[in-house]
């Protein structure tokens, strides 16, 4: 009698561990703004490697929000890439009960408030097409304590060509018009000019400071003869390889810049998210967000 109802406690414990098991499936939902240019796709893919080897128990998806990219790729290169609604609704329909979507931007733009839309709207959805848990990250200067640590990752990312005491770093951002977010840029500069004042020089393609601000501020730097120019996007896409680098376009920051008397200029065409530091702290938000 006392070995059945062994055996009988036994099964009642694993059929509960297993209901237990099945009504816990968690995974995390990559979100980048995506590229369509196969050699800058490795940065948006360093990021969710990354994330798939720290949380080896958690289904890890990508989803573009650039439709234009999208359909592109997928008329192309064939790959169909879900947008984050089809994204989440295809995790719900899987079973997925906890979510947690981590952004991939660099600001908290127009981009990010339309991820924000659509986490709000499944937030509120309620019975067997809603989730248990779904949260969302934030992007990687989304506050100055944000920026602070983004002007140390800029640092150690060119801390050989700053040792030359006349050469400079030009950073473009994407920027984001008529938004307070396009405020960080300004917030990052700021940390920046703290820690190497006269090293760093950041704009932004379409919003404030332009190219015209970057080179009214080296003008105040005489002593500055050498340029490095590189992106400040996860991805070198094709703002880094057109209008930051572009030999052939007469407006590309390069031929302003070298029109302005700077003749000895490089490019660092890597996005940022084939940093590791900036892959460690996207791995520590997606921590923050699961604990």
């Amino acid at each position: 009698m006392h070995k059945l109802f062994a055996a009988f406690t036994l099964i009642f414990t694993f059929l509960c561990s297993c209901a237990a098991f099945a009504e816990s499936k968690s995974a995390i939902l990559v979100v980048s703004f995506g590229t369509s240019m196969p050699e800058a796709r490795k940065a948006i893919d360093n990021l969710v490697d990354s994330a798939k080897k720290e949380f080896p128990d958690y289904e890890v998806r990508l989803t573009f929000t650039s439709n234009i990219i999208r359909r592109k790729i997928s008329k192309e290169l064939n790959e169909n890439i879900s947008n984050p609604v089809e994204a989440l609704a295809k995790l719900n329909d899987e079973g997925f009960t906890e979510v947690f979507i981590m952004p991939t931007h660099i600001i908290p733009g127009e981009e990010y408030d339309e991820i924000k839309n659509v986490y709000e709207a499944f937030k509120v959805l309620k019975g067997k097409y809603g989730f248990k848990k779904l949260k969302l990250g934030t992007p990687f200067m989304n506050s100055a304590k944000d920026c602070e640590r983004m002007a140390e990752i800029l640092i150690e990312r060119f801390k050989t060509q700053i040792q030359n005491p006349d050469t400079a770093i030009v950073l473009m951002g994407h920027g984001t018009p008529e938004h307070f977010a396009n405020s960080m840029y300004a917030q990052l500069q700021l940390a920046l000019n703290q820690k190497l004042y006269g090293k760093f020089f950041l704009g932004t393609v379409e919003a404030s400071p332009m190219i015209d601000d970057v080179v009214a501020e080296l003008k105040r730097h005489p002593e500055i003869k050498n340029l490095v120019l590189s992106p400040l996007m996860i991805v070198a896409g094709d703002h880094a390889n057109n209008d930051l680098a572009g030999e052939d376009d007469e407006e590309s920051w390069l031929n302003i810049l070298k029109s302005n008397g700077y003749e000895n200029i490089k490019t660092y065409l890597v996005g940022l998210g084939e940093d590791k530091n900036i892959a460690g702290d996207f791995v520590k938000k997606i921590h923050a967000l699961t604990e």
